[in-house]
Formats: C-alpha cells, structure tokens, sequence
C-alpha cells in the first residue's frame, strides 16, 4: 500500500514538474512557418477594401475566396460573407444621430 502510495505522488509531482515546459514548446511550435510561398500584393489588391469594413460588399468579399479553395473551405468562407454582408446591411439601416 505504501509503494502505490509513493509511486502515485512521484508520478503526480513529476507531472506537475513537466507543465511549465509544455506551453512554450507548443508557442515553438506555433512560431514555425509552414513552408508554403507567401502571395505578395499586387497594386490591385491594394485597392480591396480591408475584410470586415463597412465599404466591403458580398461582391467583394466572394471575390477574395481563393479559386484553389476546397469545397468545404468556399462553404465556410461564403457564409462568412452572407454574415458580413448582413451586419453591413443591418449597420447602415441605422440612422445616424
């Protein structure tokens, strides 16, 4: 009974003693690039307005989902717009004081 008992708290403390090192090793992890190319902007992509602005139509905010995207991620992303294009929609009906 005192062998399961200590082998118990070793296990327990040794435990406790491995936390502080978990969290920076998956920041590490987090900080590594992934290995793809980065897309530089060309002018014409500098005139988009941002993602999320109150300029930001449907029209634009489909036209930035990319044509290699798989079906799920161009599901995803357009109902992100339908949402964006709702509150848009929903921010302009007010009317301003």
């Amino acid at each position: 009974m005192r062998t399961y008992l200590f082998i118990r708290r070793t296990v327990l403390v040794a435990s406790l003693m491995l936390i502080p090192w978990i969290s920076p090793l998956s920041a590490y992890a987090a900080d590594q690039q992934s290995g793809k190319a980065i897309h530089s902007a060309s002018a014409e992509a500098l005139d988009v307005a941002a993602v999320g602005a109150a300029s930001d139509t449907l029209k634009a905010c489909l036209a930035r989902i990319p044509k290699d995207a798989t079906a799920g991620q161009r599901m995803v992303a357009q109902q992100g717009c339908g949402q964006e294009d709702e509150t848009r929609k929903l921010i302009q009906a007010v009317p301003a004081r």
